[in-house]
């Protein structure tokens, strides 16, 4: 069973970079495509970046692209999600999520996925 779990959360100033990761404790997720979301306090969760099994599709949304980089290292059954330029308005819960069928065009659609990590707060002063 894959069983997701975030970690390298935390507060940092505005400009700065935080890694966030997404580590599979069952070691199964080799064959997921993974995503990336978050949730801001009073606010819908939103997608932000996603990666397939393979690591050759990766989607970002239109808020982070350019300053967000998804990555994966399969042999550490690891996502990283490595974040520059952040911004207050980054401030949120993110949560990574495991899909066996998402893909370029679904990756944004969260009913995709199948597996939810707990989520890791991330909060960006200004």
């Amino acid at each position: 069973q894959v069983q997701l779990v975030e970690s390298g959360g935390g507060l940092v100033q505005a400009g700065g970079s935080l890694r966030v990761s997404c580590a599979d404790s069952g070691r199964r997720f080799r064959g997921y495509a993974i995503g990336w979301f978050r949730q801001a306090p009073g606010k819908q969760r939103e997608f932000v970046a996603a990666i397939n099994y393979s690591g050759t599709s990766i989607r970002y949304a239109d808020s982070v692209k350019g300053r967000f980089t998804i990555a994966r290292d399969r042999a550490k059954n690891t996502v990283y999600l490595q974040m520059n330029s952040l911004k207050p308005e980054d401030t949120a819960n993110y949560s990574c999520a495991a899909s066996q069928r998402a893909y370029y065009y679904t990756f944004f659609d969260m009913s995709e996925y199948s597996y939810w990590g707990q989520g890791i707060q991330v909060s960006v002063s200004s």
